[in-house]
């Protein structure tokens, strides 16, 4: 974080309480799944025939709906810029600390922007997961909050779905019974409906499922759906992969059958068991995957009824994405992390009366400019620099000028200054085995620098190679777009105040 940030920051909270709110403002419902793909979302190019997400999709009807959205790269850090605007980088004082997943931070050095929204008039309330920080900000940044708070509580981390820990406004946390996705959907319909706010507000409601994350469990009612289905075998499910770095090129999550068909290795995560319901195979997984979303699907429709039923729909500015997506076979993967749209591109769809309605953008946009288009929305300034632009010009007209490419960067478990310089100590470099990376999409093309000496630059085009398969940059014809990108991503690290472009280590020669 700069000082003129944090400076901004500080008298902008000072300023708050005496500015008078302008005459309307829209309510916010921002929906967040977690570790959802936008592959799916039945209205998505890429989603398989057979998925059903009627609910999302209207959404899309109603709305704009933006093909390639990055907006984080895992849990932690998308939330982070959710609350700040501001990428990995440029989160000061955030950290790790303690037992996975504790994490802290310094609130006055790291303010979350709801705690504006609060001067400015608003209510602000957030219902289920909390991932960014023991300090869940009850009093300060919200005015209601009903959360599963597993940085402060890593003993029930692993609950994703079942008896958690939910605390309510910062009381003692209770063990509640229920499946998560639909305790969250009726607590947040009730908040919706007048509970824990004024009525004479307008209100800011964030909405975090737990779904569809590991181990991707679908609820009861949904664990016979799509019997049968088969997916597609992603080409490059097996290693090597000529043209990627060296730990992309040897990734190997699944291993073929006698058959052939992909089956996963037996792996869990640090605070997630794996749990096969229907079997190893990729189609298993994918189907199980997929049966987690439908109960997302359904509280996403109750919602919207909720605000039809109580006469709030047209009020109402509806925001629906994934903190990043999840690959299932893509390059090996079956996890986040890593700089492929299969790894970590989200569904994102906006909704409000007076924008495009049924539209699709296909301007490439990044996370950190979800928080200025809610200031924008709402009629506020900036409290300070943040690392996206309000994305209303194109949700008003989704065909208009963009000069600004998606930019994304994965600095593991590090954060603010923590990220000043490049390391190289594995331990530090690598998370679950994906080193720091920086991406850049500008309009049809993706451009990655893997922040490891020595290791190819990666370059794909997103139109006629949407699975990311063939490397450009290897082959001489394309050196020029190479070293264009090369510097565009430079420039816009700089422009952001990311320090880590100092110690960038070099890069593979590019082919004659």
């Amino acid at each position: 974080m700069t000082r003129s940030w944090t400076l901004a920051a500080a008298l902008f909270v000072l300023l708050a309480g005496r500015v008078g709110l302008a005459a309307e403002r829209p309510n916010i419902l921002f929906v967040y799944a977690d570790d959802q793909s936008y592959k799916t979302v039945g209205c998505y190019e890429g989603s398989f025939d057979w998925v059903r997400t009627p609910n999302i999709d209207a959404l899309a009807k109603t709305g704009v709906r933006f093909t390639h959205a990055y907006v984080g790269t895992w849990c932690m850090p998308s939330r982070a810029t959710m609350l700040t605007g501001r990428l990995q980088f440029g989160v000061e004082s955030m950290r790790m600390d303690g037992q996975y997943p504790s994490s802290t931070y310094d609130p006055e050095k790291c303010p979350f922007w709801p705690s504006v929204f609060r001067r400015h008039g608003y209510t602000t309330a957030q219902v289920g997961k909390w991932h960014t920080g023991r300090d869940n900000g009850f009093g300060r940044d919200w005015d209601f909050q009903k959360v599963w708070n597993r940085p402060a509580f890593p003993e029930n981390a692993g609950n994703y779905f079942h008896d958690q820990l939910i605390q309510t406004n910062g009381t003692e946390a209770v063990k509640t019974a229920g499946y998560s996705t639909d305790n969250y959907t009726d607590w947040s319909v009730e908040f919706i409906e007048g509970k824990h706010r004024d009525a004479e507000k307008p209100w800011f409601l964030w909405v975090c499922y737990d779904a569809v994350h590991g181990p991707f469990l679908p609820a009861e009612r949904h664990q016979e759906v799509y019997p049968g289905v088969k997916v597609p075998i992603p080409k490059d499910v097996f290693a090597p992969r000529e043209g990627k770095p060296t730990y992309a090129r040897e990734w190997s999550e699944w291993v073929p059958r006698d058959d052939g068909v992909p089956v996963l290795k037996a792996k869990a995560q640090k605070t997630v068991t794996t749990k096969a319901l229907h079997g190893h195979t990729i189609h298993d997984w994918n189907r199980q995957y997929h049966q987690g979303v439908i109960a997302i699907d359904e509280g996403v429709g109750r919602l919207v009824d909720a605000l039809e039923r109580t006469g709030q729909l047209d009020d109402t500015l509806i925001v629906y994405t994934a903190d990043q997506g999840f690959a299932f076979g893509e390059h090996g993967f079956r996890r986040k992390l890593a700089p492929y749209d299969a790894n970590i591109r989200s569904p994102l769809l906006v909704s409000f009366p007076g924008y495009e309605q049924g539209t699709v953008c296909r301007h490439p946009v990044n996370g950190a400019s979800i928080a200025p288009t809610f200031f924008d929305a709402a009629g506020l300034k900036l409290p300070w620099e943040m690392h996206g632009r309000s994305l209303l010009p194109l949700l008003e007209n989704s065909a208009a000028e963009w000069d600004d490419p998606a930019l994304m960067v994965f600095t593991g478990q590090k954060y603010g200054s923590d990220t000043d310089v490049v390391p190289t100590d594995p331990e530090t470099l690598y998370l679950a085995g994906v080193p720091w990376w920086a991406s850049l999409v500008d309009g049809r093309y993706k451009y990655v620098r893997t922040m490891v000496k020595d290791e190819p630059e990666e370059l794909y085009d997103l139109t006629d190679d949407p699975e990311e398969l063939v490397n450009l940059a290897r082959q001489p014809e394309h050196g020029e777009r190479v070293l264009t990108m090369r510097k565009g991503l430079i420039a816009e690290l700089k422009r952001r105040g990311a320090k880590l472009v100092d110690s960038l280590p070099p890069v593979a020669a590019l082919p004659n």
